[in-house]
């Protein structure tokens, strides 16, 4: 079985070879200016302004470059000889559905492997939407969330990011020595996987490639995120408490929040980032971007944020900022309802209400059923717009 390889401009953009990642260069901390004001999303690197859609295209490509550079790191292309060996099929809920367990096995020589686990009902319904997951779906306590996805027409899918990086600093095991040339992160590696399951599932005759979610909680909420914007295939992206790194922000945060000097620390998860992040502890007026710039590239596909208004540690103010930071983009797009942010009351937890949540928003945005979901109440609704700039008028 082998991978479908068409995941878009901006993963391409991400993949390097050795050579070119040597001899990149972008200017340092000490060469860039400080801002007193959040990034502009729509300023080119040359100073010009985006004036049009094509303008848009070329001011991705510098973004996504920037993103890579400074803090994720940039990704392998996709291995374009994936092949998925059958693990298991266990029925389900009076055969009702099957939990169908898989390892991919791609990269070099096939090294690279990841678990992968898809519920589907025993009579699909044609081809179907999907729910997707950075999690191992197949754990016991993942059940009933995938009772309540197929319930309401979805199928569910996950894979182990540990298999890929096990969620530490040590650069020997996982996809590491199979990518020497990579300067990727932890985080974008189980980006990386995240695509590769989608390359999975786009081989599978239940699935409706066109309807494809992805959400992940805390960590794997960053994860979400990043492989939301990379990957043009997913077309809703769901980031679940994802603060610092996900859809917080770096320069706007409330008391108790995790800040990019704690995050990137040592003693903390600095191998969840390109070290180069480390350098703008201290200078964060001087990064020349904000999470605002990782939400722009999945417009103008959907984004929807959730939230909790207790969960400090995630920065439910600097969320909400970056949530209306990267709104003018989407309006530029002519996609204003796509950006989407909910708070519920509570800490940092993903419940299986904000599973529901979820599925009202899919259901929306996915097979354009009315809303269910009602506004939710905003951490700091009298917050400043937390930028000067206007976006551009369309040509």
């Amino acid at each position: 079985m082998h991978a479908v390889t068409a995941v878009g401009i901006l993963c391409l953009i991400m993949a390097s070879s050795a050579e070119n990642t040597k001899d990149r260069h972008m200017p340092t901390v000490d060469q860039l200016p400080e801002l007193d004001d959040l990034p502009d999303p729509f300023r080119m690197n040359d100073g010009s302004r985006v004036a049009s859609r094509e303008d848009w295209t070329r001011r991705r490509r510098e973004i996504a470059e920037m993103l890579a550079y400074y803090e994720y790191g940039h990704v392998p292309p996709p291995p374009g000889n994936l092949q998925a060996k059958p693990v298991s099929s266990q029925p389900l809920w009076d055969a009702k559905a099957t939990l169908r367990r898989v390892v991919l096995e791609m990269g070099p020589d096939h090294r690279a492997r990841m678990n992968v686990g898809l519920f589907v009902p025993s009579k699909p319904r044609g081809k179907m939407p999907v729910l997707m997951a950075v999690e191992p779906v197949w754990q016991e306590h993942l059940w009933p969330v995938a009772r309540l996805a197929l319930d309401r027409g979805y199928l569910f899918a996950g894979y182990d990011r540990h298999d890929l990086d096990k969620d530490d600093a040590d650069r020997s095991d996982g996809v590491h020595p199979l990518y020497p040339e990579c300067d990727w992160a932890s985080l974008a590696v189980w980006a990386w996987g995240a695509m590769r399951l989608v390359d999975y599932l786009t081989t599978q005759d239940e699935v409706d490639p066109s309807k494809l979610a992805l959400t992940g909680h805390s960590r794997a909420g960053k994860t979400a995120l990043l492989a939301g914007a990379l990957d043009e295939r997913i077309a809703l992206a769901a980031p679940h408490c994802s603060g610092a790194g996900g859809a917080g922000s770096y320069r706007v945060y409330g008391s108790g929040a995790e800040t990019l000097a704690i995050i990137t620390g040592k003693k903390a998860f600095h191998y969840w980032f390109q070290p180069r992040l480390r350098d703008f502890v201290g200078n964060v007026d001087r990064l020349p971007f904000d999470q605002h710039f990782l939400k722009a590239l999945v417009a103008p596909r959907c984004i929807v944020s959730l939230e909790a208004l207790a969960d400090h540690w995630a920065n439910p103010l600097g969320t909400q900022q970056m949530w209306r930071a990267v709104q003018p983009v989407f309006d530029f797009l002519g996609a204003a309802d796509k950006n989407v942010i909910y708070f519920r009351p509570g800490g940092h937890d993903m419940t299986i209400e904000d599973w529901r949540v979820l599925l009202d928003y899919c259901d929306h945005f996915l097979l354009g059923k009315p809303l269910r979901v009602r506004q939710s109440p905003l951490p700091s609704p009298n917050a400043e717009e937390p930028f000067r700039w206007t976006p551009p008028t369309l040509r």
